[in-house]
């Protein structure tokens, strides 16, 4: 069930995306007059079609008139994508046919650059502008939430030991930028490549100095920094054995060993399930020792306190603004990580992954804030990736159409279709790395 509701997310997310991106292609096609041969949600590679206005001859029988629309519309059966074939244009179908005709006046190649350059624009304006309708939905309804990153304390795992990192360690700077987002520590991390961090420990200000080489590491090594939360008891469940315990004791150690945080206390309490141990308590200004019961999973029934989440609510006004800061925020965010993408010495390619690395980010039950939340990351990645000046992807033809406006020269139709292949050899070698590594994290 949960495989199932995963894939159900994903396909409606990628679907949603798809026909955004390119309905802003067919919009301006159609503004400017420009006819559309056909518009699909997913590949109809090799003719093979789930549904299609012209060739699903159900359709055609109950809609005729279907047969003389200028445009066909319907879905492939490869869900890797989507397309918009505009007549006259040099495009993933490789039509030379159409091509080799004499332009026509309702043909893309007669059109001037600037309307040109929309058409190709669209696209990636479309998937900006739903992320922005995404986060202002978000930030409407459930306002931005997060744990603010000033007092609070990290618990680190192995690699942010070895990097100088301790627990209970409070980060106050990175190369002098103050992060305010707790979770966003490990992202700033890397994104900013880091070469100090000074953090507060104890009484004590110090400055720790991070290794470059490390960077793969840190891109692999799963949550770097936990949130180390304070064993404070906030209630008790209704069946636990431990009323000796009362709102706001804090346990410092369980069983004579130190479990200042609920991280240590989970070891412990898993080592002794079953028994009764000692606890060491601290209540106001007393500390007291008192027996508590372990049950078999390793729990005594006590609630913690949970740590402090900063909630700003929005009004309808103050949505937009902050809808338009968090795509602008995730846009930079995502050219960060394309930096480091393209820097082999991070390892960064092998974080790359297709659509089965997205199914894994999609909650198991369904959850409509992480569902609108992840539809307005994803569409950000698709217009920013789309923009990248590869032949092939949006942004190889804004870039040929700039150099024609710029210099007067429009490219060839044989040097497009050159650069075209040039652009599909190089997004097959991207779709290969990202099947392989999805492939090999599955295997291991």
């Amino acid at each position: 069930m949960t495989v199932l509701i995963k894939a159900l997310q994903v396909i409606l997310a990628l679907s949603i995306l798809i026909l955004f991106h390119e309905l802003g292609h067919y919009s301006f096609a159609k503004l400017f007059h420009i006819r559309v041969d056909k518009f699909y949600l997913f590949f109809d590679l090799g003719g093979t079609f789930l549904f299609s206005t012209k060739r699903s001859k159900w359709f055609t029988r109950l809609c005729p008139k279907a047969l003389e629309w200028e445009t066909e519309y319907g879905i492939g059966w490869l869900p890797l994508g989507g397309y918009c074939k505009i007549a006259g244009m040099v495009d993933e179908s490789m039509d030379t046919g159409q091509l080799a005709q004499p332009p026509k006046p309702w043909e893309f190649r007669t059109h001037n650059p600037w309307q040109r350059l929309l058409v190709m624009s669209g696209g990636v304006l479309n998937n900006f502008l739903f992320a922005i309708l995404a986060f202002v939905l978000i930030a409407g309804i459930w306002g931005e939430s997060y744990i603010p990153n000033k007092g609070s304390k990290i618990y680190p795992n192995a690699l942010a030991k070895e990097m100088g990192f301790r627990t209970g360690d409070e980060i106050l700077s990175m190369d002098g930028y103050v992060p305010e987002d707790f979770s966003m520590l490990q992202a700033d991390l890397v994104r900013r490549k880091v070469r100090e961090t000074t953090v507060l420990r104890g009484e004590d200000t110090l400055s720790l100095y991070i290794d470059g080489s490390l960077t793969e590491q840190v891109l692999n090594s799963g949550i770097m920094f936990d949130l180390a939360v304070p064993f404070i008891v906030d209630s008790l469940s209704g069946d636990s054995p431990n009323g000796n315990l009362l709102k706001g004791d804090r346990v410092v150690a369980f069983a004579g060993r130190p479990s200042e945080y609920l991280q240590d206390a989970r070891i412990i309490l898993a080592e002794n399930a079953g028994m009764q141990i000692p606890a060491t308590v601290v209540r106001g200004s007393d500390t007291l020792s008192v027996q508590v019961a372990v049950d078999s999973t390793g729990r005594i029934g006590a609630f913690m306190r949970q740590p402090g989440v900063v909630t700003k609510e929005y009004s309808f006004f103050g949505a937009i603004g902050a809808g338009l800061r968090l795509t602008a925020k995730t846009i930079g965010g995502y050219l960060q990580d394309l930096r480091l993408l393209a820097t082999p010495s991070t390892g960064a390619y092998k974080s790359v992954g297709s659509f089965i690395a997205i199914g894994e980010i999609f909650p198991p039950v369904w959850d409509w804030y992480r569902f609108l939340y992840l539809i307005g990351l994803i569409s950000v990645m698709l217009g920013v990736m789309n923009l990248l000046p590869i032949p092939g992807l949006d942004g190889g033809h804004i870039i040929f159409t700039l150099y024609e406006i710029i210099t007067g020269r429009k490219p060839s139709d044989s040097f497009m279709m050159v650069a075209q292949w040039i652009g599909m050899i190089l997004l097959l070698a991207l779709m290969v790395l990202a099947f392989g590594n999805d492939i090999g994290r599955l295997i291991h």
